[in-house]
């Protein structure tokens, strides 16, 4: 999928499925892995706002409890104008369980795509190698 159009596509169509009852903000998500699967993920508010979960979260622990572990893109939609990138919490999540060399594609209102490496998003980062004591 190299040019990531139809994973656009199935983060636009995630979108749909989040629950932004505060903000009316709905962001989707559509994981991509290596042997092509997709899964969707939205955003989900709750009142106690630190409980909210993002849509590029919701979309990797999908994958992740469906057994998944190689990933290759994740495309994110949202309703803001410009490109939204994955929050700093998203891209730690997206960097343990996804790799740096993720793909993340970017709509926006106009459904023209930016893709970026997660790597380049979160160029020193805080991994697993920093729990070893060796």
């Amino acid at each position: 999928m190299n040019n990531y159009k139809k994973l656009a596509e199935e983060a636009i169509k995630a979108k749909s499925k989040g629950l932004p009852k505060y903000s009316n903000f709905h962001v989707g998500a559509a994981l991509l892995t290596k042997d092509g699967k997709i899964f969707h993920g939205a955003n989900i508010e709750n009142s106690s706002y630190g409980l909210t979960i993002c849509a590029e979260r919701t979309a990797a622990f999908s994958a992740i409890i469906e057994g998944e572990r190689e990933f290759s893109a994740i495309a994110i939609a949202s309703d803001a104008k410009d490109f939204l990138p994955p929050c700093g919490a998203c891209r730690q999540v997206l960097l343990e369980l996804c790799g740096k060399e993720l793909e993340v594609v970017m709509i926006n209102h106009n459904q023209k795509i930016k893709k970026i490496k997660l790597s380049e998003l979160i160029p020193f980062s805080f991994g697993e190698e920093h729990l070893k004591n060796d």
